[in-house]
């Protein structure tokens, strides 16, 4: 891990890695694996936990290529030096600032989208003109080896290189001097990570996950609502860190809500044999997710199969914020309904959790609206939709909190892995002497005229 990272250094240090050319063609060169390794990436994908082709393509891959084209349409914009204003108390001057590589980039990836979490920051950071290790999640194994051998077989590894393992050699790859680590998982794991980098100082994107809620007042399109809801909820099986976590529906639209929810799972079919949902990441999930179903508050679903880890799609219902699960963020396909009348102690309730990821409000009341907007403070979210936002580059894509530090996507992504280097331009045919000893009271008079038009 050691020669790896200092080889990759070397590298970088030649300043190859800054040419807008070099850039483009390592973006080149990733739609390119991608495109042309389709069939491989879906029959990894499918192995190991049932992900269909269409699934893998409208979450993961689809997201990956309109990546590539906003990185390559604006490299050249982002990676210009740009002009900014001088202050009267540096005249004459001229100032600027200089987008710069980071350097050496760690990125570690996460098993429920194996390959958008994890492909997604490697864009970030190769059109900023970093060199990137990617460690991706070794729960999903086939897509773990079927990177490593698509990168690795076409990559320089002094520019980026896949490395495969578990916690021994995440641990390890943590112990090296890099220049900036990325990381997608849990808050736990994200811990260790931000503890680790901090031993070297080194600038951290964490990018972590919450219990995210979503609120469905009395007077929003319910139909529309529950459409939009039940795909954001049991997409991946429920296995995304945006997905809406619990629901808060107001007292007077529970019972429809319920009605209509059920309607809806069941007009979906969601089923492995429909290509619409998938298998539990492990057993271990698989354990942590059936003691969440409480039968006292089961309204539709539950059924569960250990050995084709399938989870049904459940929907609990007279939730409290009490209950088991309420107690960690569910990551999986059951989605609790609490009911409330008024907004703001539901609002109260909501902001006794860590700051969630996402946050999403189905309303046609503007003033509802806002007023959740301003008073809970969340990653990202949307407004009569879920999950969606993530699909739209301009908007950077981050947590808060517990949720995470940092964000990316686009611009966002670029800025996530660049310095911006400051500089004060300034020619030596005139100085004032106003700075120099010795120091007058009109020199004084002068300094404060001049910093009232700054």
């Amino acid at each position: 891990m050691k020669q790896l990272v200092a080889k990759q250094r070397t590298f970088f240090n030649t300043h190859t890695t800054k040419d807008i050319a070099f850039k483009i063609k390592q973006l080149d060169t990733l739609q390119t694996v991608l495109r042309e390794n389709e069939t491989l990436l879906n029959e990894a994908i499918y192995t190991d936990f049932k992900k269909s082709e269409f699934d893998t393509y409208v979450s993961e891959l689809a997201l990956l290529y309109s990546d590539i084209k906003e990185a390559k349409r604006n490299i050249k914009k982002w990676s210009k030096r740009k002009r900014v204003s001088t202050n009267l108390l540096n005249f004459p001057a001229s100032s600027y600032i200089i987008p710069e590589p980071l350097g050496v980039c760690l990125i570690i990836g996460a098993w429920n989208y194996p390959y958008q979490l994890s492909f997604a920051p490697v864009i970030a950071a190769l059109a900023a003109g970093n060199t990137v290790i990617l460690k991706p999640s070794e729960l999903p194994s086939n897509t773990s080896r079927v990177m490593a051998t698509l990168i690795n077989d076409n990559f320089d590894p002094n520019v980026f290189k896949v490395v495969e393992g578990g916690v021994p050699e995440t641990t390890e790859l943590l112990e090296q001097d890099f220049d900036k680590i990325f990381f997608t998982g849990s808050t736990k794991v994200g811990k260790i990570v931000y503890k680790a980098a901090a031993e070297n100082l080194i600038p951290v994107t964490l990018e972590m996950g919450g219990k995210s809620p979503a609120f469905v007042t009395e007077d929003c399109n319910l139909k529309m609502t529950v459409k939009r809801m039940v795909w954001a909820k049991f997409l991946n099986a429920g296995q995304t860190c945006i997905a809406p976590d619990y629901v808060m529906v107001h007292e007077a639209v529970k019972d429809k809500f319920l009605e209509l929810a059920k309607a809806e799972i069941e007009q979906q079919k969601f089923q492995f044999d429909n290509h619409n949902y998938v298998q539990i990441i492990n057993d271990d999930n698989f354990d942590r997710l059936e003691k969440m179903i409480s039968p006292n508050q089961l309204y539709y679903g539950g059924n569960t199969d250990k050995q084709e880890r399938y989870i049904q799609p459940t929907i609990l219902q007279d939730v409290s914020f009490t209950d088991v699960v309420m107690q960690e963020e569910i990551f999986g396909p059951i989605l609790p309904i609490i009911s409330y009348t008024d907004l703001e102690e539901a609002i109260s309730e909501v902001r006794k959790f860590p700051k969630p990821l996402s946050c999403y409000v189905f309303t046609n009341d503007k003033r509802v609206k806002n007023k959740i907007l301003d008073e809970i403070s969340f990653g990202g979210g949307a407004i009569n939709d879920a999950v969606m936002h993530i699909s739209n580059p301009k908007l950077p894509f981050g947590g808060v909190g517990q949720s995470g530090i940092g964000n990316y996507h686009g611009k966002a992504g670029f800025d996530c892995f660049t310095h911006y280097k400051s500089i004060l331009d300034k020619p030596t045919w005139l100085e004032l002497p106003i700075k120099y000893h010795p120091h007058t009271a009109q020199k004084l008079k002068w300094i404060k005229r001049m910093m009232k038009f700054q």
